[in-house]
């Protein structure tokens, strides 16, 4: 099982009481009809919980879906779903929706959207590149993967390495002289789960299922190499 998600971070502080009251209680239904086909789309806020500096709770937001169906294209509605923590860190607030990229920035821009009335309320989360390499070295016999970016070799945008051997290769060395660490996959020595993470904060854990110790793990390794950009 993999738990995917990505942290972000708030552009205009709030405290989380008042990011509760904003997102409690929130629900907006907007009727569909089409020819034959009605339902109502929802679009919710659900199972708010507050614990420590922590804000917790469940996005929700439906969208139809057009699918072929014995010779003609039909309406179907779809739900997107995620579970989202706000956590008061050091001064800041961070969000991480548990979702894939895509999804978790849609929903951030919803949020923002909901806590700021626009979107850029909430903005990306950001790993330093020599962050990223203090993780990399923290997991350094470990490290299954790594992308680097911004080459300094002409008409080559990125480098990648795979391998149980590649931190004791040259050519690795030679790759951080010549870029810098995007993406690293290594194997936490401290929980021993396999985790993939990119500069803009997004974070894969490749052998965990559960999403409560999806957000304890982030909360622990990830939040501080967010606070040092």
């Amino acid at each position: 099982m993999v738990v995917a998600g990505k942290l972000f971070r708030l552009s205009e502080q709030l405290p989380l009481s008042e990011i509760a009251v904003k997102l409690d209680g929130y629900c907006n239904e907007e009727p569909f009809e089409e020819g034959d086909y009605k339902f109502t789309l929802v679009r919710e806020v659900s199972g708010l919980s507050a614990k420590e500096s922590a804000l917790s709770g469940v996005y929700s937001h439906d969208y139809v879906l057009y699918v072929f169906h014995r010779g003609k294209t039909v309406p179907l509605p779809r739900t997107v779903e995620a579970l989202f923590s706000f956590n008061e860190v050091a001064g800041s607030v961070i969000l991480t929706v548990v979702e894939r990229k895509r999804v978790a920035n849609f929903i951030a821009n919803k949020l923002s959207e909901l806590l700021f009335e626009r979107v850029g309320g909430i903005v990306e989360a950001r790993i330093l590149p020599e962050t990223l390499r203090e993780f990399h070295r923290k997991n350094a016999e470990d490290t299954k993967i790594t992308f680097f970016d911004n080459v300094d070799i002409p008409n080559v945008d990125k480098l990648s390495l795979y391998g149980p051997d590649l931190i004791n290769t040259p050519l690795f060395e030679d790759y951080l002289k010549r870029g810098d660490l995007w993406y690293v996959v290594a194997r936490s020595k401290e929980t021993g789960y396999v985790v993939g993470v990119t500069r803009d904060a997004s974070v894969t854990i490749f052998n965990l299922a559960d999403k409560g110790k999806y957000l304890d793990y982030v909360n622990k390794e990830i939040y501080p190499l967010i606070l040092k950009a």
